[in-house]
């Protein structure tokens, strides 16, 4: 198989929601709400850019799931316990409705009615599948598989830690 073809066979969720996730499975590590954590601090232990994480980190404030504090012993903590939070929320608020088709969120402009579309229902049957997976994952799950070494089961019983 060549790697056109392997590309071809996954879904990609993007890097802002990749380091999203990894953000806040940071945060619930490295802080509380008595200890802030610098965006510094993060970017040196995952290995990113500060600047890039930034731009991250805002789009997770805006949606209520981290808060900050300002001040030399300032930085970010998470604004939910860990068990209320999902990855569905974080990947909302960093890549948006996470919807595999465009048309199934918004109109465009396909050139196919929507009403006749062969396809949109094996799309949003999809989407449904995906916000169900990450819907069923807490940060606290991630957490705890995280310090277990063990793979995340969701309630539908799919593997969402690998």
């Amino acid at each position: 198989m060549d790697i056109i073809e392997e590309k071809r066979k996954t879904m990609k969720i993007s890097t802002k929601g990749k380091y999203a996730l990894e953000i806040v499975a940071d945060l619930a590590l490295h802080s509380d709400s008595e200890h802030p954590e610098s965006l510094k601090n993060i970017a040196l232990r995952r290995g990113l850019s500060e600047k890039y994480l930034e731009r991250i980190i805002k789009a997770l404030k805006v949606s209520g799931i981290v808060r900050s504090e300002r001040g030399a012993c300032g930085g970010y903590c998470l604004a939910l316990p860990v068990g209320d939070l999902t990855a569905y929320d974080v990947l909302k608020a960093s890549e948006g409705e996470l919807a595999p088709v465009e048309c199934l969120t918004k109109n465009t402009d396909c050139g196919i009615d929507c009403a006749k579309c062969p396809t949109q229902e094996v799309w949003r049957s999809m989407w449904e599948v995906i916000k169900e997976v990450s819907a069923g994952v807490t940060i606290e799950d991630i957490i705890q598989a995280a310090e277990q070494d063990k793979n995340v089961l969701t309630s539908s019983g799919f593997s969402a830690i690998t």
